[in-house]
């Protein structure tokens, strides 16, 4: 009945149109009011304290390196160095966005904004070269989600806090899943654009190559110094966050000179605006995240899954599958900040690495933000190309399985995720 109860008032709350942080704490006060544990002062004190946390410091700074990146020319660079590269080879704006995805992922942890700048400097391009502009945006909107899986990434930041989890542990394993995304991307785009008579672009010189790579070497600098401090314990995530928004600023307005004060400016509004979003969700999902503990909903849903519980990748998959349904409904934080508390006890029962278990979590979660009807990054697509949504739901179909396919061989290869940690956590 406590189940139902939660996920009853949720789901109204939502259905009424309320917005998500407020929805979250109706559902709370229903709980209360059915274990008769009624108190305002509870829900005052775990909404403050859900939001006293030194590792959610990183979000702000993590959103202005991302303002930073693309007002400072640092996004511009990395699509450059990019076509310099591969935008010779058929379809080669293609093999562009997806190389400059992965690098733009290490560098904001964003997918929205990662998105919204590829989409603004290469739509442009790939619609004077004739490509499927659908099946273009679709491609763009599928490399935005690796944001969310190559660190620095605000989702494990989310993940971690919630569940009590390593956020360096989760930086450094994602790294192996998020180039695999890219490279599932890579070939997906192969398969359906090597029939298209799709013109291509002339071969760069060595001398564009090498001034491409001269630009554009500040930014691939950064993933290396990240990686680097967080393995050898130099910084923390925190202290990573606040690395990354100062470089961001210092390379575009020092050594770029294109980051002039009106546009930091707008940018530490942009980064504010969107942090008191992230926040208000994180303070609004403790409260929740107390009383599903208090109501023991935790083990009402492992007496669900108790079946699955001795074959642990038989209950990934099963895990996984409840993680896609419900991310077509809600957004990437409130999926994530909703069920982590519900799944991880379950997780810990079955045995299952918790690393692992958010390494997929996260990027289950990452490949929701391109299911409808929510689909923000398919939103911004959408209203960056300004085409259709029909249009860029029915292009981003084989990138889509591209990444459940390659989801699906993680749940069953465990060591692709596991192996690489280990390493990369040796000293």
């Amino acid at each position: 009945m406590t189940l139902l109860v939660f996920l009853g008032s949720l789901m109204g709350a939502m259905g009424l149109g309320m917005p998500i942080a407020f929805a979250l704490i109706v559902c709370s006060l229903a709980l209360m009011l059915q274990i008769g544990n009624f108190d305002s002062q509870i829900v005052a004190q775990s909404t403050v304290n859900g939001a006293d946390s030194f590792i959610l410091m990183a979000v702000p700074f993590f959103m202005l390196a991302g303002e930073f990146m693309n007002a400072g020319g640092l996004s511009r660079r990395i699509v450059n160095l990019a076509s310099a590269l591969v935008g010779h080879l058929r379809g080669g704006l293609g093999y562009v966005a997806v190389f400059a995805a992965i690098i733009m992922a290490s560098l904001s942890g964003s997918a929205v904004a990662d998105t919204a700048a590829l989409a603004a400097l290469l739509i442009p391009m790939m619609r004077d070269a004739k490509y499927p502009i659908g099946r273009s945006a679709g491609l763009i909107a599928s490399g935005g989600i690796i944001a969310p899986v190559i660190p620095p990434s605000m989702g494990f930041i989310v993940f971690g806090v919630a569940a009590q989890v390593s956020i360096t542990k989760l930086f450094l394993a994602g790294i192996v899943p998020g180039v695999l995304m890219g490279l599932a991307l890579v070939i997906a785009w192969w398969a359906v654009c090597r029939k298209d008579p799709l013109a291509t672009r002339p071969r760069a010189s060595g001398a564009e190559m090498l001034k491409a790579l001269r630009d554009g070497i500040w930014a691939l600098v950064l993933p290396f110094i990240i990686i680097g401090g967080l393995k050898f314990g130099i910084f923390t995530p925190t202290e990573a966050a606040v690395v990354v928004a100062f470089y961001a600023w210092f390379i575009g307005a020092v050594v770029y000179r294109e980051l002039t004060f009106p546009l930091i400016y707008r940018s530490f509004v942009n980064a504010a605006r969107m942090t008191a979003i992230i926040m208000f969700l994180v303070a609004a999902a403790m409260v929740s995240a107390w009383l599903i503990a208090v109501a023991d909903i935790p083990a009402q849903v492992q007496a669900l899954a108790a079946p699955f519980i001795d074959s642990p990748k038989l209950l990934m998959l099963v895990l996984m599958f409840v993680v896609v349904l419900v991310g077509t409904a809600l957004d990437f934080v409130p999926t994530v900040l909703i069920l982590t508390p519900v799944l991880m006890p379950i997780v810990k029962s079955a045995g299952i690495d918790p690393v692992y278990f958010g390494v997929l979590f996260i990027m289950n979660n990452a490949i929701g933000l391109l299911t409808p009807p929510v689909g923000t990054v398919l939103n911004v697509v959408c209203g960056v190309a300004k085409i259709p949504m029909e249009s860029v739901i029915k292009g981003v179909w084989p990138f889509l399985l591209a990444q459940l396919f390659l989801l699906g061989l993680l749940i069953a290869v465990p060591e692709i995720v596991t192996m690489p940690l280990r390493w990369l956590t040796m000293r």
